[in-house]
């Protein structure tokens, strides 16, 4: 096999070809990697068949799919034919949804009858003729076949695909017909970002990059060739596909399959399918440590655990409870800038900054000072943080489709600028301190929410936590925090003891405390885990969940917001705005 820097994700997936090792699971159903590639042959052959005249034009096949083994296949039918799959968000709605597909210019749009119900009646610029409905009614014949669907349901299966683009046995094999292998500078994907905090974009990645990444990752975390690699993040996303696909690709482990992620089925999943690790982004952990631990938790295959932005404290209590061991990175699909862990890095931190990592003022550029932390290692000085920068991603980055602004806004200078801050210790370690959006200015002070939501989800009935700002009818921010409570937890029982949790704090800055507490049943999470607020920003204290708040600066307490409260709070709008306007 070519190695890292020559090899492409075709030539990984050619390199399975021969090997009768179980190579994908999902349901009952299993399929060893000949067979992988074999289906992936049939489905190169099938986009093949849609390739533009116009060697110019994007041959973009549009994956509309949820955690299904399809999803698999056309990822390896679309490295052998030279094609880009473009990783359709399903939790994404209406117009919203078309503007995504016409956006990324998607030649070909595979789906299946869940998918096809989102598309109806939409304007998504591709032709019902181009649109190939792929379900899980029958099972496609020869090499790639794998016995009867064993009725789980959910789309697990391997199934039939109509509409005018569906393979037959008449005419070339596939692997007959079409240009030569892919070159590693093809375009291979196009993966959405999380749309945190506004439309998400289309990060353009290789078949190079991605190779290359499938290779080092899998020897950097120790994948081998035993291992079950259980995949309960969505495959639209870069870290089910970069994290876990192409690393077992890389080296003939088996993927799991399940078709979305449940903390609830979380262990019952791993027993079933014997995993030995798998990967997580977001408040994933979270929410499995939520649900009631049991004697037997740690009883389990699992080995090791990969992913992103979990909380020290959850990170702790997971390994504690299931034994299996986690390694947090900082990443993104983008690939500007990744950071790993290592032995000596402290709990919370994402790991060294070494030459290349700064934190710089956002808008000089300046270097921030080393952040002082306490004994308890908790942050003593706010004004370190800035925006994280790699000196070297630039070169690594290869942009997003069709934004050239967007692609000036993360190299500049000839450093790439990751849209996230964080602050470097004395020591040289990297702190995550939130987005770029995430900063609040409360009464001239500027801090960022993130330390304020890793305080809140101390409090050991907090599940996760979300800070923003809210409108001051006069200058600046409110604070206001959104919280998600571990089952039977009263709302009002914890608003009234949260002020002395807050206070008992010492690293609590003196403008951080929540002017307003939401208490939300849940809290709205894109669809990989991450806590997304647009909507909690634009709705405000006018929610129907409980929310509490301290009235004036002075109060300590806080208590539940009345309609009345609401109508004074609205007050305070008009009558600055009426201020405003009186001359002088």
């Amino acid at each position: 096999m070519t190695g890292a820097g020559t090899a492409t994700v075709a030539d990984l997936l050619e390199a399975r070809a021969g090997d009768d090792r179980t190579g994908l699971v999902a349901g009952d159903r299993s399929w060893t990697w000949r067979q992988v590639v074999a289906e992936s042959r049939r489905r190169a052959e099938t986009a093949r068949r849609f390739r533009p005249a116009d060697p110019g034009a994007p041959f973009h096949l549009g994956v509309l799919l949820g955690n299904v083994p399809e999803y698999l296949f056309w990822l390896g039918g679309a490295a052998l034919a030279g094609a880009v799959v473009v990783g359709i968000n399903p939790t994404r709605r209406g117009e919203e949804l078309a503007r995504d597909i016409r956006f990324t210019e998607c030649t070909v749009l595979i789906t299946d009858a869940e998918g096809a119900g989102l598309l109806e009646g939409l304007d998504t610029g591709v032709p019902a003729e181009r649109t190939l409905r792929v379900d899980g009614a029958g099972d496609s014949e020869g090499d790639g076949g794998s016995g009867t669907d064993s009725g789980t349901g959910g789309g697990t299966g391997a199934g039939s695909i109509s509409g005018p683009g569906a393979w037959s046995d008449d005419g070339p094999g596939p692997e007959d017909g079409g240009p030569g292998a892919p070159a590693r500078r093809s375009l291979f994907l196009l993966l959405f970002t999380s749309g945190t905090s506004g439309a998400p974009k289309a990060v353009q990645c290789t078949q190079g990059r991605l190779a290359d990444i499938a290779l080092r990752a899998s020897e950097a975390y120790g994948f081998r060739t035993d291992d079950v690699c259980y995949c309960p993040m969505p495959l639209f996303h870069g870290n089910a596909v970069m994290a876990l696909w192409a690393p077992a690709l890389a080296v003939g482990a088996t993927v799991a399959l399940a078709p979305r992620f449940s903390a609830s089925g979380f262990l019952d999943d791993v027993r079933r399918y014997g995993a030995t690790r798998f990967t997580y982004v977001g408040k994933a952990l979270a929410y499995v440590l939520a649900t009631p631990e049991q004697a037997d938790d740690a009883d389990t295959p699992l080995r090791s655990g990969f992913g992103t932005e979990a909380s020290a404290r959850d990170r702790s209590e997971f390994e504690r409870r299931f034994g299996c061991r986690l390694v947090e990175g900082y990443g993104s699909s983008e690939g500007g800038l990744a950071i790993n862990r290592t032995a000596d890095t402290p709990g919370g931190a994402l790991g060294p900054a070494g030459e290349d990592v700064l934190v710089v003022d956002p808008a000089t550029g300046q270097e921030r000072p080393r952040a002082r932390l306490g004994p308890d290692g908790r942050l003593e000085d706010a004004g370190a943080i800035g925006e994280l920068v790699s000196r070297s991603g630039a070169r690594r980055f290869e942009g997003y489709w069709r934004l050239p602004d967007a692609d000036a806004s993360r190299v500049r200078d000839g450093w790439y600028w990751t849209g996230d801050l964080g602050f470097i210790d004395e020591d040289g370690f990297v702190w995550f301190a939130g987005r770029s959006d995430d900063w609040l200015r409360v009464d001239s002070e500027n801090f960022a929410a993130a330390p304020v939501e890793r305080i809140l989800e101390r409090h050991p009935e907090v599940v996760a936590a979300a800070v923003y700002p809210v409108a001051d009818p006069r200058t600046g921010d409110r604070v206001m925090a959104a919280v998600e409570l571990r089952p039977g937890t009263d709302p009002t029982h914890f608003a009234g003891g949260l002020a002395g949790f807050l206070a008992a704090q010492p690293d609590l800055g003196t403008k951080w405390a929540p002017r307003y507490l939401r208490v939300a049943g849940a809290l709205p999470l894109t669809a990989t885990g991450k806590i997304t607020k647009v909507g909690l920003r634009r709705e405000g204290w006018t929610t129907t969940d409980p929310v509490f708040w301290r009235p004036d600066r002075g109060d300590h307490e806080y208590r539940p917001m009345t309609p009345v409260d609401v109508e004074g709070i609205a007050g305070e709008f008009v009558e600055f705005d009426r201020t405003a306007l009186l001359p002088g």
